[in-house]
């Protein structure tokens, strides 16, 4: 059940030294590529990163935060063209939660890394530096970079009683009664 999923899919940031099997990258691609995305545009591209080298040097490309992306054996850096879509930044999260679930479901652990709107150093941001080491074409954008991996550490899913449940509302913002 879907729901069994979410309740036990949890950020792993650390991962064992094993690669992820092609089948399994081919997996997480195709979910990527099924995510719905307004008006089909399409404005996504993902490029899978098994480079242990270039995972290592992706995971300097904040200045905190990112440092455990050089223990995992994949990454998958998700980019768009915003010229394609005014809102490519909701399609490639949406895409890029797909990664996260197809990844638990394939017993892969995983864990996102905001790029957009993040600093590398002073006069670098995190999408620059991600964009130039990678060669993305001018135009486009780095939103994240997903770490992926094995998962060398284990946690429990987040507990019900820790759900946000006073955040919903029924018929009007306010009213917690259905």
């Amino acid at each position: 059940m879907f729901i069994e999923l979410l309740q036990k899919r949890r950020s792993i940031r650390q991962f064992e030294d094993r690669p992820v099997e092609k089948e399994k990258i081919d997996a997480l691609i195709e979910a990527a590529l099924r995510s719905p995305t307004s008006r089909s545009f399409n404005p996504w591209e993902f490029i899978v990163i098994t480079d242990r080298k270039m995972i290592a040097t992706l995971s300097k490309a904040k200045t905190h935060r990112s440092n455990f992306l050089k223990n995992a054996t994949l990454a998958i850096v998700v980019a768009a063209d915003p010229q394609k879509s005014d809102v490519w930044v909701e399609d490639a999260s949406i895409a890029s939660i797909l990664i996260h679930l197809q990844a638990a479901d394939l017993g892969l652990g995983s864990c996102w890394i905001q790029i957009r709107l993040r600093e590398h150093s002073d006069d670098t941001s995190a999408e620059q530096y991600v964009a130039e080491r990678i060669g993305l074409k001018e135009g486009m954008v780095v939103k994240s970079i997903i770490a992926i991996g094995y998962p060398a550490e284990q946690k429990e899913g987040h507990p019900e009683s820790s759900l946000l449940n006073d955040k919903v509302s029924y018929g009007m913002y306010g009213q917690k009664e259905r």
